[in-house]
């Protein structure tokens, strides 16, 4: 799509106008006035007059070579040329004329007004036309302001053959297939309005960061080769009162005028916030936009052509008058892609760069389970970056896989140096991750172990591939998980003795699942189906608050305790009864330093 930006002078191009125009009047326009303010005779009435005593002064300009008099009542100005006389001084003596004093004015007292006021006259009028256009571009009329604060300043779009379309969004078929409808409206209304059916005034989007709502947007927009209106909803708050409802007015003005046209709200969530009901701290100037809002949404009817699409990833912040039927009839979720979906991503995104043939895209889309489409973007960008830094023309499958733990856990610190003996606790510590899930059931398939040390902070990592799309997990695979995390610390305790800080975020992963599955997933047997805790914000990471008496947060604490103890110890058993494996493997990994899920299982099935 091509934005339209209107042509923009900027203040300076006025001002150089102004003083041109003052230039010319005083260079051009001022002398012609002077000039014409003065009489001109020759030499022989000039000393007619003197004789007559009918001359008052005299100014000698030997430079000029002329010379200008006065009339004996000095209001008329005369000027004559010079020719040689010697008896001229003497004559003038003789006659009483004075030749000193002040210097003869060449013009009137309203030329010499003309020439301050004029110029004054220019600056005002060019100052009140700057005004008037400026005015006129902030929408004109009463809602007007200086300095743009009325108007909404929305990126205006045109059609464009080059714009995106549906081809360039993969991952989302079921929203596509919703905004699909909306395109064929555009396209044809007639069908629809034969058999009385209205299209929905408004589309949310909802979804998490980086799945795709906007781009959905502009799809829609290209799909249906229409004008396409965009705006951010933080760009609707102003400092000033009532300016973000003049906004709201100015955008809908606009689109209906380009009907049939599509006004998208990125984050709509800044001004469509549920109302605080008059409470001390509200704000006035959101309510007040939202109100505009909701009034602008019921003031045009479905079929006028107009589609507002909005996208948020806090739709529960909303307030419910934005979305009830009539105003957002229709929500369309847009969620982090599958398996199918990730892979249909990485394709459309290596289009844009050039990637070796035997590059397994199902692979990258399994080692990349919960990514969304901006990361999976990310991903193979990254992978293009390393080609360079190698000196390779294209992109190859190690290049992706590579780019995939750069996005999850950093660049590797290649200048990081770690002692032999941390270095061999970091090998018995991955090690034992991948041992304990190895040798438990439902559990995913290492992929890779490496103690290369990361930016992210971790001095070494296991990755575990799912072979497809996993959507539920029973209570035995949790508790597998919880065994898996913990597996590390209880390698160090088997091989050392000793526990150290590098299972830091292990803890905290084993500890928010076990108290996931006894507050949220309802698998502890003492509080059967009761929902403790609430999630909010499921899109940004999901905060999680209990909603229980103190007493019942004891008992989930003990319970959580009991639970990590408990498959903490069932991974020291695994480890201890598997130790020979275990040292063999701590010690191929210190020597390698990277090894693939193939060279684990190979090692660990001798």
């Amino acid at each position: 799509m091509n934005e339209v930006k209107s042509p923009k002078k900027p203040l300076l191009y006025y001002y150089f106008v102004a003083m041109l125009l003052v230039m010319l009047f005083n260079f051009i326009a001022m002398p012609w006035l002077a000039e014409h303010q003065i009489k001109e005779v020759d030499y022989n009435t000039f000393v007619t007059m003197t004789e007559q005593g009918e001359v008052g002064r005299v100014e000698i300009q030997e430079q000029s070579n002329r010379i200008l008099f006065t009339s004996s009542d000095e209001k008329t100005v005369y000027k004559t040329a010079m020719v040689p006389d010697d008896g001229l001084v003497q004559r003038l003596l003789d006659a009483g004329v004075s030749t000193t004093g002040e210097e003869i004015e060449q013009t009137s007292t309203l030329v010499s007004i003309l020439a301050w006021v004029l110029p004054i006259i220019i600056f005002v009028a060019l100052g009140q036309y700057m005004s008037r256009k400026m005015m006129e571009k902030m929408g004109g009329g009463g809602n007007s302001m200086m300095f743009n604060m009325g108007r909404s300043n929305a990126k205006v779009y045109v059609k464009s053959a080059e714009g995106i379309k549906f081809d360039d969004v993969a991952g989302e078929d079921e929203a596509k297939e919703n905004l699909t409808e909306v395109v064929n409206y555009l396209h044809d209304p007639s069908k629809y309005q034969e058999i009385g059916a209205s299209m929905p005034k408004g589309i949310l989007l909802v979804g998490p960061p980086g799945t795709g709502k906007t781009m959905l947007a502009k799809a829609v927009a290209g799909e249906a080769n229409v004008p396409f209106f965009s705006m951010s909803g933080s760009e609707f708050v102003e400092m000033f009162v009532g300016m973000g409802a003049s906004k709201v007015r100015d955008l809908f003005k606009q689109a209906k005028e380009k009907a049939p046209c599509i006004v998208f709200i990125d984050e709509i969530d800044a001004i469509g916030q549920k109302r605080s009901g008059g409470q001390y701290g509200g704000n006035d100037e959101r309510e007040q936009t939202l109100n505009q809002l909701l009034t602008e949404m019921d003031g045009f009817e479905g079929n006028n052509g107009v589609i507002i699409l909005a996208a948020t990833n806090r739709p529960e912040s909303l307030d419910p008058a934005l979305t009830r039927p009539g105003r957002f009839d229709r929500r369309v979720p847009v969620e982090l892609p599958d398996l199918k979906g990730r892979e249909a991503i990485l394709q459309v995104h290596a289009k844009k760069i050039k990637v070796a043939e035997d590059v397994d895209f199902n692979k990258i889309a399994r080692m990349a389970s919960g990514a969304s489409g901006a990361e999976l973007a990310n991903i193979v960008n990254e992978a293009a970056l390393r080609a360079v830094r190698d000196g390779r023309r294209f992109a190859t499958q190690a290049d992706l896989e590579e780019s995939i733990e750069v996005v999850i856990a950093g660049y590797q610190k290649k200048n990081a140096i770690m002692t032999d003996h941390e270095k061999k606790i970091v090998s018995y510590h991955e090690i034992g991750h991948a041992l304990v899930a190895a040798m438990q059931t439902h559990s995913a398939p290492v992929q890779k172990i490496t103690i290369v040390p990361r930016t992210s902070g971790a001095l070494g990592y296991t990755m575990q591939v799912e072979e497809g799309n996993h959507y539920l997990m029973t209570k035995e695979e949790m508790e597998n998980k919880i065994a898996t995390l913990t597996g590390g610390r209880a390698a160090e305790e088997v091989a050392f003795g000793s526990v150290t800080t590098g299972a830091s975020n292990d803890i905290e992963q084993a500890t928010k699942l076990a108290r996931a599955m006894i507050t949220r997933y309802g698998m502890s047997d003492d509080f059967g189906m009761v929902a403790l805790e609430t999630v909010t914000n499921q899109y940004l990471g999901g905060d999680a608050s209990l909603a229980c008496s103190a007493d019942t947060q004891t008992k989930i604490d003990q319970q959580v305790v009991e639970l990590v103890k408990r498959e903490h110890d069932k991974a020291v058993d695994i480890l201890t009864a598997n130790r020979e494996k275990l040292d063999r493997l701590a010690a191929f990994l210190y020597e390698k330093e990277t090894i693939t899920g193939e060279e684990f299982m190979h090692i660990l099935g001798e």
